[in-house]
């Protein structure tokens, strides 16, 4: 009984926190804009060039548009139906997402000039398999060290089993950038939804 009041506890307050990040993300990008379990935070890239496996680069200064699982509804889905369950919803649900952001890219102005979609994850092995995004590890040493806690630290606060999970699992719970190119993205969930 305590842990799972602890537990509703630390989750809360995660919540919170992540109100006040929306809130920061907001001014540091052009735009945040809401498609389905995904929030897309439109900024410039920084740091190193990356070569796609399309052939395709993104510079620093381009534009490109940086994934976030929307941790709100990632957590109702767990309460209401389990962590197994919520699991496969998610990553059917960022399936329509991907289709979303897809159409939103030859439609919307203000996503004219996004070259790439980025995102990093601890999940590369699960959720995020089959959607077309390549991997490359986070070059910066620093930054590596300090997303893999902050990640590890997410999974632990919303997953029923998170603690356990972090402990069992940490030598794969390795953070990695996702990446796509527009026009791999154009592409494939184009031919998706013709399909």
């Amino acid at each position: 009984m305590l842990a799972s009041i602890s537990k509703a506890s630390a989750q809360s307050v995660w919540m919170a926190w992540e109100t006040v990040f929306d809130q920061i993300t907001k001014l540091r990008s052009a735009s945040v804009k809401k498609y389905g379990i995904c929030k897309l935070v439109v900024r410039r890239h920084h740091g190193k060039g990356l070569e796609c496996h399309d052939g395709h680069w993104i510079h620093a200064g381009d534009w490109v548009g940086e994934l976030h699982l929307d941790n709100r509804q990632v957590l109702q889905l767990s309460r209401e139906v389990g962590a197994d369950r919520a699991a496969l919803l998610t990553a059917r649900m960022l399936r329509r997402s991907m289709k979303q952001i897809s159409a939103a890219m030859e439609t919307e102005p203000e996503l004219a000039h996004v070259k790439a979609l980025t995102g990093i994850t601890l999940l590369h092995r699960g959720i995020i398999h089959g959607l077309g995004f390549e991997q490359h590890p986070l070059e910066s040493k620093g930054f590596r060290i300090f997303t893999t806690y902050y990640l590890r630290l997410l999974l632990r606060v919303l997953h029923p089993v998170g603690r356990e999970r972090t402990k069992q699992n940490a030598p794969k719970l390795v953070p990695k950038m996702l990446l796509m190119s527009r026009e791999n993205l154009l592409a494939r969930y184009s031919k998706d939804e013709a399909a």
